[in-house]
């Protein structure tokens, strides 16, 4: 009986094409996912997601947001932040109440208990990102931030230039 052939093994995370010479949009998703990973572990006990986080963040920054204001700032669907919302508002983290001139759209905000939970959640992401630069000079962090907002930004910055 003849053995099945072997899967060659597979490139652990820096390594290969996994590594400095991979392809930047497959580097960045890996970076992502490790980050994401990190986050979810520090806010698990807790019991809130990473995407619930960023809607916290967002609400927290810019409060009175709708769920479609949401949705386009945390990079989500609509369902998606539907089910954050409704979820958030049920723990009591979020309040909603009606639009001034809008009926349809409800505006939301953090409470008390969702402002106190964010700075809990806050200050385990801070000490990951301050882990994730650690060994970086402030000018290769600065580089770092101004190329993410430049390959976050340039398709935006094509679609609003009229040539």
């Amino acid at each position: 009986m003849r053995k099945p052939p072997s899967s060659p093994r597979l490139p652990e995370a820096g390594q290969g094409k996994r590594g400095e010479s991979g392809y930047l949009g497959y580097l960045l998703r890996q970076a992502a996912g490790a980050y994401r990973h990190k986050v979810e572990r520090a806010l698990a006990d807790l019991e809130v997601t990473p995407p619930q986080f960023t809607v916290l963040t967002m609400l927290g920054a810019y409060p009175g947001l709708s769920n479609a204001d949401l949705s386009r700032l945390a990079l989500l669907t609509p369902q998606t932040v539907s089910v954050i919302v409704a979820n958030l508002e049920k723990a009591g983290s979020v309040t909603r109440k009606p639009h001034a001139v809008h009926g349809r759209i409800s505006q939301l905000d953090l409470t008390v208990s969702g402002r106190s939970m964010l700075a809990i959640c806050r200050r385990r992401v801070h000490a990951i990102e301050t882990d994730l630069i650690k060994d970086l000079p402030a000018d290769a962090e600065q580089a770092v931030r101004f190329w993410l907002v430049r390959v976050a930004t340039s398709d935006t910055a094509k679609r609003m230039d009229p040539l």
